[in-house]
């Protein structure tokens, strides 16, 4: 299955919310994205389908090996591309919303002369 942007945005932000509170419910994925409990609900039911999380016996959801490879991949490109926009003096908060908006959609060998002109 091809995931989808949006798809991709949950797995980052549990990503995310994992690291912050060592733990992930829909009810933060709702909160967080700003999003209503039954689309999150829906979504998380479509990635567990699909092989992207799984749910412990407490309803906590855990990312599995390939949801956390695409959440991982999908961060760092995040936090590149904030940061070069950032070098290119675009503020904090724009910076970071462009990002979210690219970082779905940039090829990969595009992303990857990204990293190498930013570690330069």
């Amino acid at each position: 299955m091809v995931l989808r942007e949006s798809g991709e945005m949950y797995l980052e932000t549990m990503l995310i919310l994992k690291s912050r509170f060592g733990y992930v419910r829909s009810i933060d994925i709702a909160n967080e994205l700003g999003f209503s409990k039954p689309s999150v609900s829906r979504a998380v039911a479509l990635l567990k389908e699909n092989g992207y999380v799984t749910l412990d016996p407490n309803g906590m959801i855990l990312l599995t090996d390939t949801g956390r490879e695409i959440a991982e991949k999908i961060y760092e490109r995040h936090q590149i591309l904030t940061a070069a926009l950032q070098k290119l003096g675009v503020s904090d908060e724009t910076a970071s919303a462009d990002a979210c908006r690219i970082e779905h959609v940039i090829s990969d060998e595009t992303m990857d002369k990204i990293k190498e002109y930013i570690d330069k």
